[in-house]
């Protein structure tokens, strides 16, 4: 070697950390396998057989998502076992409102420096979340990028595919007044509005390993890093035994207001009574603590409702039925309506 030579590592990037969390990851990866893929990940590419998971005529879905700077939270808690759960939650809720069945995903993990227990941690929250969802993680990229990242920092994008069969898509073309809108509890505050969250915690002046004020004895970074919640499996359950779901809406970004008109006709509006609404302590604090105003709180959170969906009046008790069978925590708490000014119509008062 030339004197002075430069190597990669002398440069910032470590091949041979690369190789090694590849190693401890692929017994993760392994335990997320499911009909259609079984390869190993280390290729140029996963592999997906649809023939084999079952399909005769499948249209595919995409979607790709992050999880925002919740992952500033993890970072700064040093706790990082979850967060690839809400990154696959992001993707595979966004799968299911639209009537598929999540089959794969695929994780892009940048960082400036590796850790590889670091990373290890994180993609056992991706294979977690997979196998909550029933997809298997058939590959992902890990980049080490000095100079892009400060040395404890990461990103995490993730990339889902599913399908369903021709013709069962949703939503539905036969939404009408009167059906009724279910709504599924939320685990917590999922993976929207951080940047709001992380303002409020710095007015509050608490650190992340206070006890959480509007908690069970865990730390508020414990407590605002629950992953959020996948809903994949009750919901395709549901869809596939009753044949009574119209339309489901994922509440992320934008809330109830942004949401849930994405999945209906122009001519019909959302009215949502807001007292039927059970909203966790957390959403309280948030409130109080950062003075934020009840609309804005119901435009940047979900407000304890995680998904929204649409069902003819006369199946609404059939749909509620399989989805707590299913573990889900169900409500009414609301209607479709003729369209009015607003896409979504509040009535009564959010208990903040």
């Amino acid at each position: 070697m030339a004197k002075n030579g430069l190597t990669y590592a002398a440069a910032g990037v470590d091949i041979d950390a690369g190789n090694l969390m590849v190693e401890k990851i692929k017994p993760l990866v392994r335990a997320t396998r499911r009909p259609g893929a079984d390869g190993e990940i280390g290729g140029f590419g996963g592999l997906f057989d649809l023939k084999a998971a079952g399909f005769s005529d499948p249209v595919l879905v995409a979607a790709n998502d992050g999880v925002g700077t919740k992952l500033r939270v993890a970072i700064e808690a040093g706790k990082h076992d979850t967060i690839g759960i809400d990154l696959v939650a992001m993707c595979v809720n966004d799968l299911v409102v639209q009537g598929a069945e999540p089959l794969f995903f695929l994780d892009y993990f940048a960082t400036g420096k590796l850790d590889p227990e670091q990373g290890v941690a994180i993609v056992s929250g991706i294979a977690d979340g997979c196998r909550q969802a029933g997809c298997a993680l058939i590959g992902g990229e890990t980049a080490e990028m000095p100079g892009m990242y400060q040395e404890k920092d990461y990103d995490l994008a993730g990339f889902a595919v599913g399908a369903a069969e021709r013709g069962q898509l949703l939503p539905t073309d036969d939404i009408a007044e009167g059906d009724v809108l279910l709504g599924l509890a939320s685990s917590g505050v999922h993976s929207n509005g951080f940047s709001l969250v992380r303002r409020i915690v710095e007015t509050s002046g608490l650190a992340w390993d206070a006890r959480a004020p509007f908690g069970s004895g865990e730390t508020l970074a414990e407590a605002l890093l629950e992953p959020t919640r996948i809903y994949v499996k009750s919901i395709l359950k549901a869809i596939r035994n009753t044949h009574g779901i119209k339309a489901l809406a994922h509440i992320t970004g934008g809330g109830f207001p942004d949401n849930i008109p994405r999945v209906l006709p122009k001519d019909f509006s959302a009215e949502l009574d807001l007292d039927a609404i059970d909203v966790p302590p957390v959403f309280s604090w948030l409130a109080k603590t950062g003075g934020v105003a009840a609309e804005e709180m119901m435009r940047t959170f979900n407000c304890g409702i995680g998904m929204v969906i649409a069902v003819a009046s006369g199946q609404a008790a059939q749909v509620a039925a399989v989805l707590q069978e299913a573990g889900e925590t169900v409500a009414p708490i609301g209607r479709i309506v003729p369209r009015r000014d607003a896409g979504v119509i509040y009535r009564g008062r959010i208990d903040l």
